[in-house]
């Protein structure tokens, strides 16, 4: 193991989810060829304290622990569900609870899901500016799947599986010790 953690957050609170699908299968492929420990969370997870907290404080214990966990990741994989051409509210508030200093420099894989291709283009103009004003280092491939990328809640386009081959590369600039073993093995 590496000992760098990755956190993947899912923007959903629909169980099963597409998001949260991809954003487990994103973390899983990352995990593997770094070492990394990883946890992913969706919005249910969270819990309902969410919807009340003007504040971080205001969070009950449960929330507390989810953005602890999303602040102390090495990594973090976002996921979002497109809804009418963006992320969810909930989702947004989540992220607005974290101080932007929390996330500053921080390697993140931007992800979304959608019924069609019509809003494949939201994780370019909704969640890579939302992560700039962080100044995180959203990685150059983000990954976008539609309905036609699953079967059964599991990614079934070799399409979609080889763009997040490339994400997951893009990693290695931030975490090098640990890339090449595992790419000599591949």
């Amino acid at each position: 193991m590496s000992g760098f953690k990755l956190v993947g957050i899912a923007g959903s609170f629909n169980r099963p989810s597409k998001t949260l699908a991809l954003v487990r299968h994103v973390a899983e492929r990352a995990s593997i060829r770094y070492g990394f420990s990883s946890k992913t969370y969706d919005l249910h997870d969270v819990g309902p304290s969410l919807g009340g907290a003007l504040w971080r404080k205001d969070l009950d214990e449960q929330a507390r622990r989810v953005v602890d966990e999303i602040v102390r990741a090495d990594v973090l994989i976002i996921g979002s569900p497109t809804y009418k051409g963006s992320y969810p509210g909930l989702f947004k508030h989540l992220i607005d609870l974290i101080d932007p200093q929390e996330l500053r420099g921080k390697p993140i894989i931007i992800t979304a899901t959608g019924g069609g291709d019509r809003h494949a283009l939201m994780v370019e103009h909704q969640l890579r500016p939302l992560f700039g004003f962080f100044m995180a280092h959203t990685l150059p491939t983000a990954v976008y799947a539609s309905d036609r990328d699953f079967a059964d809640y599991t990614i079934s386009s070799d399409t979609l599986s080889s763009r997040i081959g490339e994400v997951v590369g893009e990693l290695a600039a931030f975490f090098p010790e640990a890339s090449p073993a595992i790419a000599a093995a591949e």
